[in-house]
């Protein structure tokens, strides 16, 4: 009896074992494919303004083209994406974005891209500025990156600040992460330069005209008699043949 109870037994843990096998955790299974930085957006459901003006400018297709090339080739250095929600762009001022023309609609989605992966703990070291994927005539856009004592990390375009909040993806080569402002960049939306002040020679002009002009040309004075100096010539004319006549007679 004992022996039919084990050989029992034994048929039930080998019947058992293939369920057991299958509900076991098992290792994290590798990405089957480059990180897509399209499909990372989608997936985070508040980032639709930013999504279309990647496609819109054809930031998305560029990125996650480098992304695959990338891919496989230890990562390359990476890239980082600050993606602003659908919020930060409502906050804007109206019409800020219908202002833009195309290029700068281009230079705006690449300031938030940065060409290198930061992972949130390699912010801490990060050297200042940081540059962009955006570039102008006076060089590549940039942005400040620094922490705090409580590790809390923000982000500066010049124009605004704003903390880096979660990583909506943080695998190397690509690393997104969601803030609530826009970075609008200095380069776009800094103060403009005030107007030059009139110089010393550009005062106003002379009452009745310029002096120059009521001047006339040099030796001008010379050129004619008077009138006073011409009456005078007359008259001694007119004695002189007064006189030779009266001796005559």
């Amino acid at each position: 009896m004992a022996q039919r109870i084990a050989v029992a037994a034994a048929f039930l843990a080998l019947a058992l074992a293939p369920a057991a096998l299958a509900q076991s955790p098992g290792p994290a299974a590798a990405p089957a494919g480059p990180p897509n930085v399209t499909a990372t957006l989608e997936k985070g459901g508040q980032y639709t303004t930013f999504m279309r003006l990647m496609k819109e400018t054809q930031q998305d297709t560029q990125l996650n083209s480098q992304l695959n090339s990338s891919f496989g080739n230890n990562g390359g250095g990476g890239y980082t994406v600050f993606a602003p929600t659908d919020n930060a762009f409502n906050n804007l001022k109206p019409g800020t974005l219908n202002s833009l023309t195309q290029q700068q609609q281009v230079s705006l989605v690449q300031g938030h891209i940065l060409p290198l992966y930061y992972s949130m703990d390699s912010f801490q070291t990060a050297s200042n500025p940081v540059r962009t994927q955006a570039s102008g005539r006076d060089g590549p856009y940039t942005l400040n990156i620094t922490s705090d004592t409580n590790n809390q990390v923000n982000v500066s375009s010049g124009v605004v600040e704003v903390r880096i909040n979660n990583a909506l993806y943080s695998a190397k080569p690509l690393a997104v992460y969601s803030v609530d402002k826009v970075l609008l960049p200095l380069e776009l939306f800094g103060a403009k330069a005030p107007a030059a002040a009139p110089t010393a020679s550009q005062g106003k002009p002379k009452k009745g005209g310029s002096s120059d002009a009521a001047s006339g040309p040099a030796g001008s004075d010379d050129s004619a008699p008077t009138g006073a100096a011409s009456g005078r010539a007359v008259g001694w004319s007119v004695a002189g043949l007064a006189a030779a006549l009266a001796y005559l007679l």
